[in-house]
């Protein structure tokens, strides 16, 4: 590959990156405007960020196989395509069942940008090569989110909600164009029949997760929750059931024989519901309940994505000399508490100790994805890293999804409990932050020896 075609594929890449990171926050702080104009409630809102973490968390098992069936280069086209698409139609939506369908398209597109893209590296530059190429491409991975609350508040106060998402389609247009222009196109391979079946089961068992987490608070929505929540553990079963089976299950069940893997993946899904609920539950809170403008809450949602870029260079250091288990037990203790502290936050608390707040969230939040990324993953052999990483990415995916709606069914509880948002969201954020501490609990089964022999390694969280 020359010098020309190697930077267009990183810019390329980056986009993807750029566009998806972008999108998973930049929505949080338009949510009580577009709710204004879509005619419902601020809490009403929640299945707009809910569906696109969850199709994205459905789908990512299957970007590989895609990838490999009809080649790297026609697949993340039609993955941008797909995401330009359905930002184009969440931009022209005029009723919340529309934005929610095309959040759905956006999601389907979303899946394979992040997966595709450093599969796309890893066959097209040299393994010397690669390290930079990722770290690169990262770059933007953590622009995303710094820029994302600022700018959507600035296009709600200036041009109107929809520019969040129309913002996808130039930066969509650039990565069409230059995908055709300079990804190689890659033969495809002939891949493994792929799992159907287990792949089935393991969207229901997430759909039905998360629909049964929406809090009920009527009786026959109770019942429907029971239902829904039954059907997870049967599906669960099923698939435990037809990996055991299987020759080549969507998930080998052997990757779960590293305690390492099973103890992170189960640390991170009970860990980042509280950190998705946050940047989901603050500036509805700010806007609705405390009076901000749309770019001032984004702007006091901003040292988050500061303190915690520059915080990620102290991880190595701490793991180095205290190890992973007790980095983590009292991380995750710090990241717990700050998420609660925010049911301090109230029309009277000073805005200089919500920074500081944020600021330590955002910092210890930070080293938390790195820590347990890396501890989770770094067990496990060549042969399952792929199997792996897909999915703990699902994971992370469907933590996302189930902390917006644990947190957001919590404020309508509580709320109609007490007849009072303002303690709705109080409430809401004791609880979430509580859900995050007790994971401090679950790194305490992790294999201290393998753990302390294990290089830390950084990654995008």
């Amino acid at each position: 590959m020359n010098k020309q075609s190697h930077s267009a594929l990183l810019w390329i890449v980056a986009a993807g990156f750029f566009m998806q990171a972008l999108d998973t926050t930049i929505v949080n702080t338009a949510l009580p405007n577009m709710a204004a104009a879509l005619h419902v409630g601020a809490l009403d809102m929640r299945p707009v960020v809910v569906a696109y973490a969850l199709v994205m968390a459905m789908l990512t098992p299957a970007s590989g196989w895609l990838a490999d069936k009809f080649g790297t280069r026609r697949v993340y086209f039609t993955a941008i395509l797909i995401f330009v698409l359905g930002s184009l139609f969440c931009a022209t939506a005029h009723t919340l069942n529309e934005l929610v369908i095309a959040r759905v398209l956006q999601g389907v597109g979303g899946s394979m940008l992040l997966p595709i893209g450093r599969l796309a590296l890893l066959r097209s530059v040299s393994s010397e090569e690669y390290i930079g190429a990722l770290a690169f491409v990262s770059i933007a991975g953590q622009v995303g989110p710094l820029l994302g609350p600022v700018l959507g508040g600035w296009f709600v106060e200036t041009i109107g909600w929809h520019w969040i998402f129309l913002i996808n389609i130039p930066i969509g247009a650039f990565g069409l164009f230059a995908v055709r222009r300079f990804l190689p196109a890659g033969a495809p391979v002939a891949p493994p029949p792929f799992d159907v079946i287990g792949f089935g089961l393991l969207s229901v068992s997430m759909a039905s997760v998360s629909l049964a987490l929406d809090c009920p608070v009527e009786t026959h929505r109770a019942l429907i929750s029971s239902i829904l929540f039954a059907v997870f553990v049967l599906t669960v079963v099923l698939y435990l059931l037809h990996a055991q089976r299987r020759p080549l299950p969507l998930f080998d069940l052997a990757l779960f024989r590293e305690r390492n893997f099973s103890v992170g993946l189960i640390g991170n899904l009970v860990a980042r519901v509280g950190s998705s609920a946050l940047p989901f539950l603050l500036p509805l809170l700010l806007q609705v309940q405390l009076g901000y403008s749309p770019l001032q809450s984004g702007l006091v949602m901003l040292p988050i994505a500061i303190v915690g870029t520059i915080a990620k260079r102290w991880v190595t250091p701490l793991i180095l000399r205290y190890g992973y288990e007790t980095f983590l037990l009292v991380n995750t203790l710090i990241v717990g508490g700050s998420i609660a502290s925010c049911a301090l936050i109230s029309p009277g608390w000073p805005l200089a100790l919500s920074l500081v707040q944020l600021a330590i969230f955002g910092a210890t939040n930070s080293m938390q994805f790195a820590a347990m990324n890396s501890v989770t993953l770094k067990g496990l052999t060549p042969a399952q890293a792929g199997s792996g990483n897909s999915l703990f990415s699902m994971i992370q995916m469907l933590a996302m999804s189930l902390g917006v709606t644990i947190g957001g069914s919590l404020v309508g509880v509580f709320a109609r409990h007490f007849d009072s948002t303002g303690l709705g969201y109080r409430l809401s954020f004791a609880c979430v932050g509580t859900i995050t501490l007790l994971s401090a609990f679950v790194f305490r089964y992790l294999n201290a020896p393998s753990a302390r022999n294990t290089q830390p390694a950084v990654a995008r969280g």
